[in-house]
């Protein structure tokens, strides 16, 4: 009879598959905690403790530690290893299911000291993994409870097929790499940059259909962007770009929110008290621009905001969820992807970007930083870092739009300027090498709606100019960072134009 050892701490899908084993015919052996779990449901286990005759010791340090374990898994299929495992009393160990002490969930918590750091550093796991691995061409490893319907499946079928136990393995050697690769950067941080990554898909191509291009994700057995493709083909390397850039834009505003991001430029971001009216304001920002664009929601899409979409070509939409009724909408739409997001997180909280024999990396931009001294200079308080700075202070409703148009604005490329009405974009320029040309795209996009909006720049002004250009399109207030030598030039034309304006001494470039 076959014999499979499980150890798990992440008991997720364990009594399923320890009784789909169970039923056909396996022996199963586990360690104490999972043996535990499975008696409470009534399946025939034997403990490690008994099956090698050694206790579990150390307070669990050591409890798969031994040579009737690792012989099991390590011996070759023949007569002669077969025969030394017999004559000790053991047998060959054809399976095992294991996952890992949680350290990386360990050491994310708030205040966790190093013992308790150092407690979550698993050693039987990872060495039953490496064993198994190792093993693969007669040992089938589960690391990844993800698998655990994979493998049953082959097994009624008749076997694992060799194939599979060789991509197990792999999977189990990139956990034990990144594993200790974590345990590394903990003891030692700052010394190397390790990365791990898991392989989904090969892409049809890059940014262009010349270049290759593949995505891998940080964790194994999810989806792009750790979300899943409800409909529509694969997405491209440029739609996930997009999706990216609307993504972070979308979930960076507490109410309701529609970002719509064309060739990674935002075209329209707007908040509202409903979905669907954020996608209408979202929309006339720049409706030119939205088409064939990607769609981010910070809440799950409904039918309402479904049939509002109308004939409107876009190439994906990323939400926390689709309702029934927009899902039957958007059927209709032809090769439309729809990203179903699990949460509004983004992970991880830094990114990374190559460069010739490089890699940069930086912490996300997550929006004005706390405040850890108190601001220089007079004028009004804002939130903690925002100076008035202007003899006209900010009506109530400039408020609002002020606050919406810096958040709005650090998702755009630098030199970015947004208009924003209420909390709607009605103007977006960017990714020019001189801001006044930034603003002038704005004024171009905006229209007749730049009359009484306000304007957010993500640096300071270095000349008047952009000041005067926004003046003459009818901006009444502007929120910048400030720090130019030439601050006061940009203030005087504001004062001038009686306009408000306000400094937050936060710099948001997007490169």
């Amino acid at each position: 009879m076959p014999i499979a050892i499980l150890s798990v701490h992440d008991k997720a899908g364990l009594i399923d598959f320890a009784r789909g084993l169970h039923d056909l015919g396996w022996i199963l052996i586990a360690s104490g905690g999972t043996a535990k779990a499975l008696r409470e449901q009534h399946i025939p286990v034997t403990e490690v403790a008994d099956y090698t005759g050694s206790p579990e010791i150390l307070g669990g340090r050591v409890k798969t530690l031994h040579p009737a374990i690792h012989g099991g898994l390590l011996a070759r299929p023949t007569e002669s290893d077969r025969k030394q495992l017999l004559d000790l009393g053991w047998d060959f160990i054809d399976l095992v299911a294991v996952n890992l002490y949680p350290f990386e969930q360990t050491i994310a918590k708030p205040n966790v000291v190093l013992e308790e750091a150092i407690e979550n550093i698993d050693i039987g796991g990872v060495t039953l993994i490496r064993a198994a691995a190792k093993n693969h061409d007669r040992v089938t490893l589960v690391c990844d409870p993800s698998d655990y319907a994979l493998v049953l499946a082959e097994l009624r079928s008749g076997s694992v097929k060799p194939e599979t136990r060789k991509q197990l393995a792999i999977k189990g050697f990139a956990l034990t790499s990144s594993y200790d690769a974590a345990i590394s950067a903990y003891l030692n941080p700052g010394d190397a940059l390790r990365i791990s990554a898991y392989r989904l898909q090969q892409l049809r191509y890059g940014e262009n259909p010349h270049q290759q291009a593949m995505l891998y994700t940080y964790r194994p057995g999810v989806g792009p962007m750790g979300g899943s493709v409800l409909q529509g083909k694969e997405l491209s390397y440029n739609n996930l770009l997009d999706l990216d850039a609307a993504w972070r834009a979308a979930v960076s505003f507490e109410k309701p929110t529609i970002a719509i991001v064309k060739h990674l430029s935002p075209c329209g971001i707007a908040s509202s008290s409903n979905l669907v009216d954020a996608f209408k304001a979202a929309l006339a920002s720049d409706p030119v621009s939205a088409f064939g664009g990607v769609i981010a929601s910070n809440r799950s899409f409904d039918g309402a905001t479904a049939q509002v979409l109308g004939d409107l070509f876009v190439e994906c939409i990323a939400a926390p969820g689709f309702g029934d009724e927009a899902r039957s909408i958007l059927a209709s739409h032809k090769n439309l992807r729809l990203l179903d997001m699990p949460d509004l997180s983004i992970e991880p909280r830094y990114e990374l970007r190559s460069i010739t024999r490089g890699i940069l990396k930086q912490d996300l931009d997550l929006g004005d930083p706390p405040l850890t001294s108190p601001p220089s200079g007079t004028g009004e308080i804002e939130g903690g870092h925002w100076r008035v700075v202007s003899k006209r202070q900010p009506t109530e409703a400039e408020w609002t739009s002020l606050r919406f148009a810096w958040k709005a604005c650090q998702h755009v490329k630098s030199n970015a300027i947004v208009f924003a009405q209420g909390e709607a974009t009605v103007g977006i320029g960017g990714g020019q090498p001189n801001r006044v040309d930034c603003v002038r795209i704005a004024v171009e996009r905006a229209g007749d709606e730049a009359q009484g909006a306000v304007m957010a720049s993500d640096a300071f002004f270095p000349f008047p100019d952009s000041v005067e250009v926004a003046a003459q399109a009818g901006i009444t207030a502007i929120v910048h960072p400030g720090g130019s030598i030439r601050d006061a030039d940009s203030l005087a034309v504001a004062d001038a134009n009686d306009m408000a304006m306000v400094v937050t001494g936060v710099r948001h470039f997007r490169h």
